[in-house]
Protein backbone atom coordinates (compact mmCIF):
# COMPACT_ATOMS: atom_id res chain seq x y z
CA UNK A 1 0.00 0.00 0.00
CA UNK A 2 1.40 3.76 -1.12
CA UNK A 3 2.28 5.95 1.85
CA UNK A 4 -1.02 7.80 1.38
CA UNK A 5 -3.32 5.11 1.31
CA UNK A 6 -5.13 4.30 4.09
CA UNK A 7 -3.36 1.95 6.98
CA UNK A 8 -6.64 -0.30 8.18
CA UNK A 9 -4.79 -1.43 10.64
CA UNK A 10 -3.19 1.99 11.73
CA UNK A 11 -1.91 2.07 15.75
CA UNK A 12 -3.67 -1.29 16.48
CA UNK A 13 -1.57 -3.64 18.62
CA UNK A 14 -1.27 -7.43 17.12
CA UNK A 15 -4.09 -8.43 19.47
CA UNK A 16 -6.09 -6.04 18.04
CA UNK A 17 -4.98 -7.46 14.80
CA UNK A 18 -5.84 -10.62 15.53
CA UNK A 19 -8.87 -10.37 17.11
CA UNK A 20 -10.65 -8.35 14.39
CA UNK A 21 -10.65 -11.74 11.78
CA UNK A 22 -10.30 -13.98 14.98
CA UNK A 23 -13.67 -13.26 16.33
CA UNK A 24 -15.71 -13.86 13.04
CA UNK A 25 -13.81 -17.22 12.06
CA UNK A 26 -14.75 -18.85 15.30
CA UNK A 27 -18.18 -17.28 15.59
CA UNK A 28 -18.79 -18.68 11.80
CA UNK A 29 -16.83 -22.20 12.85
CA UNK A 30 -19.23 -22.42 16.19
CA UNK A 31 -21.98 -21.41 14.19
CA UNK A 32 -21.81 -23.62 10.68
CA UNK A 33 -19.98 -26.65 12.55
CA UNK A 34 -21.71 -26.99 16.03
CA UNK A 35 -25.43 -27.76 17.17
CA UNK A 36 -25.22 -27.29 20.56
CA UNK A 37 -29.08 -28.23 20.98
CA UNK A 38 -30.92 -30.18 18.40
CA UNK A 39 -33.83 -29.20 19.30
CA UNK A 40 -33.26 -25.35 19.45
CA UNK A 41 -30.90 -24.11 16.38
CA UNK A 42 -31.13 -20.39 18.39
CA UNK A 43 -29.26 -21.45 21.43
CA UNK A 44 -26.16 -21.79 18.95
CA UNK A 45 -26.84 -18.88 16.78
CA UNK A 46 -26.91 -16.82 19.93
CA UNK A 47 -23.87 -18.58 21.44
CA UNK A 48 -22.03 -17.38 18.21
CA UNK A 49 -23.05 -14.29 18.89
CA UNK A 50 -21.73 -13.94 22.43
CA UNK A 51 -18.40 -15.65 21.44
CA UNK A 52 -17.94 -12.84 18.96
CA UNK A 53 -18.56 -10.29 21.30
CA UNK A 54 -16.63 -12.01 23.68
CA UNK A 55 -13.36 -11.75 21.47
CA UNK A 56 -13.47 -8.24 19.70
CA UNK A 57 -14.63 -7.25 23.78
CA UNK A 58 -11.54 -8.66 25.19
CA UNK A 59 -9.11 -7.69 22.24
CA UNK A 60 -10.35 -4.13 22.29
CA UNK A 61 -9.84 -4.41 18.02
CA UNK A 62 -12.89 -1.79 17.45
CA UNK A 63 -14.09 0.19 20.20
CA UNK A 64 -16.04 -1.68 23.41
CA UNK A 65 -18.75 0.81 22.73
CA UNK A 66 -18.97 -0.26 18.73
CA UNK A 67 -18.72 -4.06 19.73
CA UNK A 68 -22.11 -3.69 22.01
CA UNK A 69 -24.06 -2.50 18.99
CA UNK A 70 -24.01 -5.94 17.25
CA UNK A 71 -27.10 -7.32 18.94
CA UNK A 72 -28.82 -4.52 17.27
CA UNK A 73 -27.82 -5.60 13.82
CA UNK A 74 -27.32 -9.85 14.42
CA UNK A 75 -30.13 -10.53 16.77
CA UNK A 76 -32.66 -9.44 14.16
CA UNK A 77 -31.03 -11.17 11.16
CA UNK A 78 -30.47 -14.58 13.02
CA UNK A 79 -34.25 -14.67 14.38
CA UNK A 80 -33.34 -14.42 18.01
CA UNK A 81 -34.94 -11.48 18.92
CA UNK A 82 -37.06 -8.86 17.43
CA UNK A 83 -35.02 -5.79 16.78
CA UNK A 84 -37.57 -3.68 18.32
CA UNK A 85 -37.21 -5.49 21.52
CA UNK A 86 -33.68 -5.11 21.31
CA UNK A 87 -33.05 -1.51 20.63
CA UNK A 88 -35.80 -1.00 23.30
CA UNK A 89 -33.09 -2.74 26.00
CA UNK A 90 -30.42 -0.05 25.49
CA UNK A 91 -32.28 2.74 27.12
CA UNK A 92 -34.07 2.14 30.62
CA UNK A 93 -33.77 3.06 34.25
CA UNK A 94 -30.73 1.97 35.18
CA UNK A 95 -29.76 3.54 32.15
CA UNK A 96 -30.75 6.94 33.68
CA UNK A 97 -29.72 6.44 37.41
CA UNK A 98 -26.15 6.18 35.71
CA UNK A 99 -26.44 9.09 33.93
CA UNK A 100 -27.98 11.11 36.67
CA UNK A 101 -25.25 10.07 39.03
CA UNK A 102 -22.94 11.14 36.35
CA UNK A 103 -24.26 14.72 35.92
CA UNK A 104 -24.35 15.74 39.26
CA UNK A 105 -20.62 14.35 39.26
CA UNK A 106 -19.80 16.25 36.56
CA UNK A 107 -21.27 19.53 38.20
CA UNK A 108 -19.03 18.82 41.19
CA UNK A 109 -15.91 18.47 38.73
CA UNK A 110 -17.18 21.52 36.89
CA UNK A 111 -17.17 24.03 39.88
CA UNK A 112 -14.14 21.76 41.75
CA UNK A 113 -16.17 20.95 44.51
CA UNK A 114 -14.75 17.33 44.49
CA UNK A 115 -10.95 19.24 44.86
CA UNK A 116 -12.03 21.04 48.35
CA UNK A 117 -13.47 17.62 49.87
CA UNK A 118 -9.74 16.00 48.74
CA UNK A 119 -7.91 18.51 50.26
CA UNK A 120 -10.24 18.76 53.28
CA UNK A 121 -9.86 15.49 54.08
CA UNK A 122 -5.96 15.32 53.69
CA UNK A 123 -5.75 18.15 56.13
CA UNK A 124 -7.86 16.57 58.27
CA UNK A 125 -6.03 13.15 58.52
CA UNK A 126 -2.44 14.62 59.01
CA UNK A 127 0.86 15.10 58.11
CA UNK A 128 3.25 11.43 58.59
CA UNK A 129 3.84 8.99 56.10
CA UNK A 130 0.89 6.47 56.91
CA UNK A 131 -1.53 9.40 57.13
CA UNK A 132 -0.88 11.07 53.85
CA UNK A 133 -1.14 7.33 52.61
CA UNK A 134 -4.91 7.23 54.48
CA UNK A 135 -5.84 10.54 53.63
CA UNK A 136 -5.44 9.96 49.73
CA UNK A 137 -6.84 6.40 49.93
CA UNK A 138 -10.22 7.66 52.15
CA UNK A 139 -10.63 11.12 49.66
CA UNK A 140 -10.10 8.47 46.52
CA UNK A 141 -12.53 6.19 48.18
CA UNK A 142 -15.05 8.08 49.35
CA UNK A 143 -14.63 10.76 45.87
CA UNK A 144 -15.02 7.06 43.87
CA UNK A 145 -18.67 5.93 45.31
CA UNK A 146 -20.12 8.95 43.55
CA UNK A 147 -18.04 9.74 40.52
CA UNK A 148 -16.32 7.90 37.93
CA UNK A 149 -13.08 5.97 39.40
CA UNK A 150 -11.28 7.39 36.34
CA UNK A 151 -12.42 10.88 37.27
CA UNK A 152 -11.22 10.80 40.66
CA UNK A 153 -7.80 9.10 40.08
CA UNK A 154 -6.93 12.20 37.61
CA UNK A 155 -8.01 14.74 40.30
CA UNK A 156 -5.77 13.28 43.21
CA UNK A 157 -2.77 11.97 41.26
CA UNK A 158 -1.72 15.74 40.47
CA UNK A 159 -1.77 16.26 44.47
CA UNK A 160 -0.35 13.38 45.10
CA UNK A 161 2.95 14.41 42.05
CA UNK A 162 3.34 18.07 43.98
CA UNK A 163 3.67 16.08 47.69
CA UNK A 164 6.22 13.83 46.16
CA UNK A 165 8.10 16.08 44.39
CA UNK A 166 8.24 18.18 47.29
CA UNK A 167 9.48 15.32 49.30
CA UNK A 168 12.28 15.09 46.60
CA UNK A 169 13.38 18.20 47.08
CA UNK A 170 13.63 17.61 50.76
CA UNK A 171 14.76 14.26 51.04
CA UNK A 172 16.01 13.29 47.47
CA UNK A 173 15.01 11.31 45.01
CA UNK A 174 16.00 7.48 46.30
CA UNK A 175 14.72 8.63 49.54
CA UNK A 176 11.25 9.13 48.19
CA UNK A 177 10.82 6.10 45.55
CA UNK A 178 9.71 3.26 47.32
CA UNK A 179 7.28 5.77 49.30
CA UNK A 180 6.00 7.30 46.05
CA UNK A 181 4.88 4.36 44.55
CA UNK A 182 3.09 3.30 47.41
CA UNK A 183 1.26 6.52 47.67
CA UNK A 184 0.31 5.81 43.86
CA UNK A 185 -0.89 2.30 44.56
CA UNK A 186 -2.81 3.84 47.19
CA UNK A 187 -5.14 5.64 45.11
CA UNK A 188 -5.14 3.40 42.42
CA UNK A 189 -6.75 0.82 44.39
CA UNK A 190 -8.90 2.73 47.20
CA UNK A 191 -10.37 4.41 43.43
CA UNK A 192 -11.64 0.88 42.43
CA UNK A 193 -12.34 -0.56 46.16
CA UNK A 194 -14.56 3.07 46.93
CA UNK A 195 -16.31 2.14 43.29
CA UNK A 196 -17.78 -1.18 45.08
CA UNK A 197 -19.86 0.41 47.80
CA UNK A 198 -22.48 2.48 46.06
CA UNK A 199 -24.77 1.09 42.62
CA UNK A 200 -23.50 4.34 40.64
CA UNK A 201 -19.81 4.25 42.03
CA UNK A 202 -18.62 1.16 39.12
CA UNK A 203 -20.84 0.11 35.90
CA UNK A 204 -20.49 -3.41 36.58
CA UNK A 205 -22.85 -2.88 39.69
CA UNK A 206 -25.23 -0.88 37.54
CA UNK A 207 -24.72 -4.18 34.64
CA UNK A 208 -25.26 -6.61 37.61
CA UNK A 209 -28.72 -5.01 39.06
CA UNK A 210 -30.27 -4.72 35.23
CA UNK A 211 -28.76 -7.98 34.11
CA UNK A 212 -30.64 -9.93 36.82
CA UNK A 213 -34.38 -8.20 36.08
CA UNK A 214 -33.83 -8.97 32.69
CA UNK A 215 -33.20 -12.66 33.65
CA UNK A 216 -35.16 -12.76 36.89
CA UNK A 217 -38.24 -10.68 36.54
CA UNK A 218 -39.43 -11.16 39.95
CA UNK A 219 -37.17 -10.44 41.79
CA UNK A 220 -37.38 -7.73 44.76
CA UNK A 221 -35.47 -4.63 43.33
CA UNK A 222 -32.27 -4.06 45.00
CA UNK A 223 -31.85 -0.80 45.39
CA UNK A 224 -29.12 1.82 46.54
CA UNK A 225 -29.97 1.63 50.18
CA UNK A 226 -30.09 -2.36 49.84
CA UNK A 227 -26.71 -2.24 47.88
CA UNK A 228 -25.33 0.62 50.16
CA UNK A 229 -25.78 -1.80 53.55
CA UNK A 230 -24.41 -4.73 52.11
CA UNK A 231 -21.46 -3.42 49.91
CA UNK A 232 -20.17 -0.54 52.35
CA UNK A 233 -18.81 -2.60 55.03
CA UNK A 234 -17.28 -4.81 52.82
CA UNK A 235 -15.35 -1.82 50.84
CA UNK A 236 -14.47 0.31 54.08
CA UNK A 237 -13.20 -3.04 55.13
CA UNK A 238 -10.99 -3.74 52.39
CA UNK A 239 -9.94 -0.28 52.17
CA UNK A 240 -8.21 -0.33 55.52
CA UNK A 241 -6.93 -3.86 55.02
CA UNK A 242 -4.96 -2.41 51.54
CA UNK A 243 -3.86 1.00 53.47
CA UNK A 244 -2.22 -1.58 56.51
CA UNK A 245 -0.71 -3.87 53.49
CA UNK A 246 0.65 -0.91 51.58
CA UNK A 247 1.84 1.06 54.93
CA UNK A 248 4.03 -2.31 55.62
CA UNK A 249 5.28 -2.20 52.46
CA UNK A 250 6.17 1.34 51.41
CA UNK A 251 5.81 3.87 54.64
CA UNK A 252 9.43 2.09 55.97
CA UNK A 253 10.29 6.01 55.66
CA UNK A 254 10.25 8.81 58.46
CA UNK A 255 9.47 12.33 57.61
CA UNK A 256 6.38 15.08 58.56
CA UNK A 257 5.41 16.76 55.76
CA UNK A 258 4.43 20.82 56.21
CA UNK A 259 0.90 20.82 56.91
CA UNK A 260 1.34 24.71 54.78
CA UNK A 261 1.69 22.59 51.70
CA UNK A 262 -1.78 20.83 52.15
CA UNK A 263 -3.08 24.22 53.70
CA UNK A 264 -1.73 26.54 50.80
CA UNK A 265 -3.74 24.70 48.14
CA UNK A 266 -6.61 24.39 50.08
CA UNK A 267 -6.65 28.29 50.43
CA UNK A 268 -5.56 28.66 46.74
CA UNK A 269 -9.36 27.11 46.15
CA UNK A 270 -10.76 30.53 48.07
CA UNK A 271 -14.11 30.39 50.16
CA UNK A 272 -16.96 27.87 49.23
CA UNK A 273 -18.60 30.00 46.22
CA UNK A 274 -22.23 29.53 46.08
CA UNK A 275 -22.08 27.15 43.21
CA UNK A 276 -20.05 24.79 45.12
CA UNK A 277 -22.45 25.27 48.44
CA UNK A 278 -25.65 24.23 46.32
CA UNK A 279 -24.14 22.00 44.00
CA UNK A 280 -22.96 20.20 47.60
CA UNK A 281 -26.28 20.47 48.83
CA UNK A 282 -27.64 18.94 45.24
CA UNK A 283 -24.80 15.90 45.96
CA UNK A 284 -25.77 15.18 49.77
CA UNK A 285 -29.84 15.54 49.01
CA UNK A 286 -29.33 12.74 46.03
CA UNK A 287 -27.48 10.51 49.12
CA UNK A 288 -30.14 10.81 50.81
CA UNK A 289 -33.08 10.51 48.70
CA UNK A 290 -31.03 7.25 47.41
CA UNK A 291 -30.88 6.01 50.82
CA UNK A 292 -34.34 6.69 52.14
CA UNK A 293 -36.54 5.88 48.95
CA UNK A 294 -37.22 2.23 49.10
CA UNK A 295 -38.19 0.42 53.24
CA UNK A 296 -35.04 0.10 55.09
CA UNK A 297 -35.09 -3.24 57.64
CA UNK A 298 -33.69 -3.38 60.71
CA UNK A 299 -34.94 -7.05 61.90
CA UNK A 300 -38.25 -6.86 62.83
CA UNK A 301 -38.42 -3.18 62.59
CA UNK A 302 -38.98 -1.62 59.11
CA UNK A 303 -38.34 1.86 58.46
CA UNK A 304 -40.76 3.24 55.73
CA UNK A 305 -39.11 4.86 52.66
CA UNK A 306 -40.20 8.00 50.99
CA UNK A 307 -41.59 6.58 48.15
CA UNK A 308 -44.84 5.63 50.30
CA UNK A 309 -46.02 9.25 50.21
CA UNK A 310 -46.71 8.88 46.51
CA UNK A 311 -49.62 6.77 44.95
CA UNK A 312 -47.57 4.50 42.98
CA UNK A 313 -44.44 4.08 45.63
CA UNK A 314 -42.96 0.69 43.28
CA UNK A 315 -43.81 3.13 40.07
CA UNK A 316 -40.57 5.33 41.55
CA UNK A 317 -37.16 3.92 41.34
CA UNK A 318 -33.73 5.13 41.64
CA UNK A 319 -32.90 6.33 38.00
CA UNK A 320 -36.18 8.63 38.77
CA UNK A 321 -34.22 10.48 41.76
CA UNK A 322 -31.31 10.70 39.85
CA UNK A 323 -32.79 12.75 36.69
CA UNK A 324 -34.77 14.75 39.07
CA UNK A 325 -31.60 15.75 41.28
CA UNK A 326 -29.64 16.59 37.40
CA UNK A 327 -32.72 18.36 35.84
CA UNK A 328 -32.91 20.73 38.89
CA UNK A 329 -28.83 21.33 37.96
CA UNK A 330 -29.96 22.97 34.87
CA UNK A 331 -32.94 25.13 36.22
CA UNK A 332 -30.43 27.02 39.39
CA UNK A 333 -28.56 30.14 38.23
CA UNK A 334 -25.01 30.53 39.17
CA UNK A 335 -23.56 33.63 39.86
CA UNK A 336 -22.45 34.46 36.34
CA UNK A 337 -25.86 35.04 35.22
CA UNK A 338 -25.76 30.83 33.41
CA UNK A 339 -27.09 27.68 35.46
CA UNK A 340 -25.26 25.59 37.69
CA UNK A 341 -24.91 22.68 35.02
CA UNK A 342 -25.23 23.61 31.28
CA UNK A 343 -25.30 21.01 28.23
CA UNK A 344 -21.66 21.70 27.09
CA UNK A 345 -20.58 20.29 30.43
CA UNK A 346 -23.07 17.38 30.07
CA UNK A 347 -21.77 16.05 26.91
CA UNK A 348 -18.63 15.27 28.90
CA UNK A 349 -20.92 12.13 30.02
CA UNK A 350 -19.04 9.12 29.06
CA UNK A 351 -22.24 7.58 25.79
CA UNK A 352 -19.42 4.84 24.99
CA UNK A 353 -20.15 3.37 28.21
CA UNK A 354 -23.99 3.90 27.92
CA UNK A 355 -24.03 1.98 25.07
CA UNK A 356 -21.99 -0.59 26.55
CA UNK A 357 -23.94 -1.36 29.02
CA UNK A 358 -27.15 -2.06 26.15
CA UNK A 359 -25.04 -4.22 24.29
CA UNK A 360 -24.48 -6.47 27.95
CA UNK A 361 -28.35 -5.96 28.66
CA UNK A 362 -29.31 -6.98 25.10
CA UNK A 363 -26.83 -9.89 25.48
CA UNK A 364 -28.40 -11.06 29.00
CA UNK A 365 -31.91 -11.13 27.15
CA UNK A 366 -30.94 -12.90 24.31
CA UNK A 367 -29.48 -15.56 26.36
CA UNK A 368 -32.78 -15.79 28.12
CA UNK A 369 -35.00 -16.08 25.03
CA UNK A 370 -32.84 -18.52 22.69
CA UNK A 371 -32.71 -20.85 24.91
CA UNK A 372 -28.78 -20.47 25.67
CA UNK A 373 -28.80 -19.73 29.57
CA UNK A 374 -30.52 -23.21 30.35
CA UNK A 375 -27.92 -24.89 28.25
CA UNK A 376 -25.15 -23.52 29.98
CA UNK A 377 -26.81 -24.23 33.38
CA UNK A 378 -26.94 -28.16 32.20
CA UNK A 379 -23.49 -27.96 30.86
CA UNK A 380 -22.75 -26.50 34.57
CA UNK A 381 -24.54 -28.35 36.64
CA UNK A 382 -21.85 -30.68 38.42
CA UNK A 383 -20.88 -27.33 40.17
CA UNK A 384 -23.88 -28.51 42.46
CA UNK A 385 -21.36 -30.70 44.86
CA UNK A 386 -19.24 -27.26 45.73
CA UNK A 387 -19.69 -25.83 49.40
CA UNK A 388 -20.72 -22.46 48.80
CA UNK A 389 -17.55 -20.67 50.05
CA UNK A 390 -15.72 -22.97 47.89
CA UNK A 391 -18.09 -21.71 45.12
CA UNK A 392 -17.72 -18.40 46.07
CA UNK A 393 -14.14 -18.05 46.28
CA UNK A 394 -13.52 -19.58 42.80
CA UNK A 395 -15.64 -17.47 41.50
CA UNK A 396 -13.70 -14.46 43.17
CA UNK A 397 -10.67 -15.75 41.88
CA UNK A 398 -11.87 -16.32 38.28
CA UNK A 399 -13.28 -12.79 37.54
CA UNK A 400 -10.58 -11.28 39.56
CA UNK A 401 -7.72 -12.08 37.18
CA UNK A 402 -9.37 -12.43 33.73
CA UNK A 403 -10.08 -8.39 34.38
CA UNK A 404 -6.75 -8.19 34.77
CA UNK A 405 -6.52 -8.45 30.94
CA UNK A 406 -10.50 -6.88 29.90
CA UNK A 407 -12.58 -4.12 30.57
CA UNK A 408 -14.48 -4.96 33.97
CA UNK A 409 -17.81 -3.65 32.47
CA UNK A 410 -17.29 -6.37 29.28
CA UNK A 411 -15.92 -8.67 31.85
CA UNK A 412 -19.19 -8.70 34.18
CA UNK A 413 -21.29 -8.31 30.95
CA UNK A 414 -20.38 -11.29 29.43
CA UNK A 415 -20.43 -13.73 32.59
CA UNK A 416 -23.52 -12.59 34.43
CA UNK A 417 -25.94 -14.01 32.55
CA UNK A 418 -23.86 -17.32 32.33
CA UNK A 419 -23.94 -17.07 36.22
CA UNK A 420 -27.61 -16.86 36.39
CA UNK A 421 -28.01 -19.47 34.21
CA UNK A 422 -25.61 -21.72 36.27
CA UNK A 423 -27.35 -20.93 39.43
CA UNK A 424 -30.56 -22.02 38.31
CA UNK A 425 -29.04 -25.12 37.21
CA UNK A 426 -27.10 -26.20 40.28
CA UNK A 427 -30.19 -25.25 42.44
CA UNK A 428 -28.18 -22.34 44.37
CA UNK A 429 -29.58 -19.06 45.12
CA UNK A 430 -28.20 -16.48 41.68
CA UNK A 431 -27.22 -13.67 44.41
CA UNK A 432 -24.71 -15.90 45.94
CA UNK A 433 -23.20 -16.50 42.23
CA UNK A 434 -23.54 -13.01 40.49
CA UNK A 435 -22.82 -10.74 43.38
CA UNK A 436 -19.61 -12.00 44.04
CA UNK A 437 -18.50 -12.19 40.12
CA UNK A 438 -19.96 -8.27 40.07
CA UNK A 439 -17.70 -7.23 42.84
CA UNK A 440 -14.60 -9.26 41.91
CA UNK A 441 -14.61 -7.60 38.64
CA UNK A 442 -14.19 -4.32 40.28
CA UNK A 443 -10.92 -6.23 42.10
CA UNK A 444 -8.12 -6.47 39.67
CA UNK A 445 -4.86 -4.53 41.35
CA UNK A 446 -2.11 -6.27 39.14
CA UNK A 447 -2.14 -4.91 35.66
CA UNK A 448 -1.52 -1.39 34.05
CA UNK A 449 -4.61 -2.25 31.62
CA UNK A 450 -6.68 -3.59 34.39
CA UNK A 451 -8.59 -0.56 35.29
CA UNK A 452 -8.52 3.09 34.59
CA UNK A 453 -6.76 4.15 37.82
CA UNK A 454 -3.72 1.06 37.46
CA UNK A 455 -3.39 2.85 33.82
CA UNK A 456 -3.49 6.87 35.27
CA UNK A 457 -0.76 6.11 37.78
CA UNK A 458 1.18 3.85 35.67
CA UNK A 459 1.46 6.76 32.98
CA UNK A 460 3.33 9.00 35.45
CA UNK A 461 6.65 7.24 34.84
CA UNK A 462 6.72 6.53 38.20
CA UNK A 463 6.16 2.93 39.10
CA UNK A 464 7.34 -0.22 37.27
CA UNK A 465 5.13 -2.61 36.02
CA UNK A 466 7.07 -4.99 38.45
CA UNK A 467 5.53 -2.83 41.34
CA UNK A 468 2.04 -3.11 40.29
CA UNK A 469 2.29 -6.63 39.62
CA UNK A 470 4.00 -7.88 42.94
CA UNK A 471 1.76 -5.55 45.33
CA UNK A 472 -1.25 -5.99 43.05
CA UNK A 473 -1.26 -10.15 42.95
CA UNK A 474 -0.91 -10.21 47.13
CA UNK A 475 -3.93 -7.76 46.73
CA UNK A 476 -5.93 -9.89 44.51
CA UNK A 477 -5.74 -12.78 46.94
CA UNK A 478 -6.76 -10.98 49.73
CA UNK A 479 -9.70 -9.02 48.05
CA UNK A 480 -10.80 -12.90 47.32
CA UNK A 481 -10.76 -13.79 50.74
CA UNK A 482 -12.65 -10.41 51.73
CA UNK A 483 -15.11 -10.98 48.99
CA UNK A 484 -15.84 -14.23 49.90
CA UNK A 485 -16.45 -13.81 53.40
CA UNK A 486 -18.22 -11.11 52.60
CA UNK A 487 -20.88 -12.82 51.12
CA UNK A 488 -21.07 -15.85 53.60
CA UNK A 489 -21.15 -12.71 56.54
CA UNK A 490 -23.53 -10.31 54.98
CA UNK A 491 -25.34 -11.64 52.31
CA UNK A 492 -28.28 -12.07 54.89
CA UNK A 493 -28.90 -7.99 54.11
CA UNK A 494 -29.68 -9.07 50.43
CA UNK A 495 -31.37 -12.42 51.69
CA UNK A 496 -29.02 -14.80 50.28
CA UNK A 497 -29.37 -18.04 51.86
CA UNK A 498 -27.13 -20.67 50.44
CA UNK A 499 -29.11 -23.42 51.33
CA UNK A 500 -32.44 -22.02 50.27
CA UNK A 501 -33.58 -21.37 46.40
CA UNK A 502 -35.71 -18.08 46.08
CA UNK A 503 -39.16 -18.69 44.77
CA UNK A 504 -38.12 -15.49 42.27
CA UNK A 505 -35.46 -17.59 40.50
CA UNK A 506 -37.73 -20.97 40.40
Amino acid sequence: MGSNGIRFFSGSTVLQKTGIFTGPILALVLLLLFDLDKNNPLVTSTASVALLMAVWWITECIPLAVTALLPVILFPLMGIMNGREVSALYFNHIIFLFIGGFIVALAMQKWNLHSRIALFTLLLLGIKPKRILLGFMVATWFLSMWISNTATAMMMVPIALSIIISLENTLGNEGVRKYSVGLLLGIAYSASIGGIATLVGTPPNLSFSRILTITFPEVPEISFATWFFFAFPISLTFLFIVWFILSLFFCRVDFRLNRDLFRRQYVALGKMSFEEKVVLGVFLALAFLWLTRADIGFGNFVFPGWSRLFPRADYINDGTVAIALAMLLFLIPSRDNSRLMDWKSAERLPWGIVLLFGGGFALASGFKESGLSEWFGMQLSGLETLSSGVLVSSICMLITFLTELTSNTATAEMILPILAAVSVAISKNPLLLMIPATLASSFAFMMPVATPPNAIIFGTNRLRIIDMVKTGFFINLLGVAVLTLGILLLGSLLEIDPAVMPVWAK
